[in-house]
């Protein structure tokens, strides 16, 4: 059992968290619909696809949640969490126009459904919406202004994320240190603004601010690594698109650049950037991969994240809402997609 396995084991994820996480995600659900179901034009309807498909909605309940533990009520930044999905499921729209992506989710992606002109209007849609209802929330306009602020940071961190991640696809020198700088913004950013934001609309102190942003950001580095690793260990009908689309794209992951210095290296490098890699390939090369360590690093350095995650809200009281947010954590490498 390699250490991925036996970390899932370590950290399962109780059944009550999951009904947490579905009850959230009705509530957001619910805000989604009423934002971008106002009518049937094709541009909303092509806003709606990806939102409709669900999605594992960690970052909404990173609000909720983060708003509970300072003192809050999730019920009150059910709006606030529904804006956070709204930006990340705009990147994503973008994000599977940039790497040509047929799939997301298990569903045709938007530009393959409504052409790329509209998938494009629709993220800035999307992205439009989620500053709208965050102002929208209802609680005081200093704390409403403050969100947005946390939200549009973030979003230029995602921006810069985003640009170097596609930078490294013609690079050849991409370092650990670069991909770290790189997943920081692309994903990371928008975990902590989640935390930032619920602790900020949930009443929070500024030392409690700071402390569930860290714990956000540490959670999304987590996050990231993880599912980069899923990307090629994973199988196609659980993960919801194809496994080794990071090789074909070229994408400088951790275990590509792990990968690269090990005896993997000489296929790696045959499959990186190919169209398609046939499945015995992709077989040959987790077997490398496994024997030379670089899939227990990969999993131990998200594990490292989650460590420190958890330390930054240690120091909270006990209650429902740290315990939840401890089963988050441990979620994001544990996960099975």
């Amino acid at each position: 059992m390699d250490r991925a396995e036996q970390g899932k084991g370590r950290y399962k994820v109780k059944k009550m968290l999951v009904e947490e996480i579905n009850r959230v995600a009705a509530d957001v659900s619910e805000v989604l619909r009423d934002s971008l179901m106002l009518d049937g034009s094709q541009l909303y309807k092509a806003a709606y696809h990806l939102p409709s498909q669900g999605g594992k909605r960690m970052r909404p309940f990173l609000v909720a949640k983060s708003c509970e533990l300072v003192g809050g009520a999730a019920k009150a930044v059910m709006p606030a969490a529904a804006a956070v999905e709204l930006l990340h499921n705009f990147t994503l729209v973008h994000d599977d126009i940039m790497d040509n992506d047929a799939l997301r989710r298990g569903v045709p992606t938007v530009h393959t459904v409504w052409g790329v002109p509209t998938a494009i209007l629709a993220g800035d849609l999307m992205f439009a919406k989620s500053f709208q209802i965050i102002l929208r929330t209802g609680v005081d306009d200093g704390r409403a202004r403050a969100a947005a602020d946390v939200l549009a940071t973030a979003t230029v961190a995602l921006s810069e994320g985003q640009h170097l991640d596609m930078s490294f696809e013609e690079r050849d020198d991409v370092r650990e240190e670069d991909y770290l700088d790189m997943i920081s913004g692309k994903t990371a950013a928008l975990f902590e603004a989640s935390a930032k934001i619920g602790a900020i609309l949930g009443g929070g102190s500024n030392e409690a601010i700071v402390k569930l942003g860290e714990y956000g950001w540490n959670m999304g580095m987590a996050f990231q690594i993880y599912d980069d690793y899923l990307g090629l260990t994973s199988k196609e009908e659980v993960l919801g698109k194809a496994v080794g689309n990071d090789l074909c794209e070229g994408k400088k992951t951790l275990i590509i650049i792990r990968g690269m210095g090990s005896d993997a290296a000489p296929l790696l490098r045959a499959v990186m950037g190919k169209k398609s890699v046939p499945d015995e390939k992709i077989a040959t090369l987790l077997k490398q991969l496994q024997e030379n360590g670089t899939l227990d690093y990969v999993y131990s350095k998200a594990k490292s994240y989650v460590d420190v995650a958890l330390g930054s809200i240690s120091a909270f009281p006990e209650s429902a809402a740290r315990e939840s947010l401890y089963q988050l954590a441990g979620m994001a490498i544990s996960r099975s997609r």
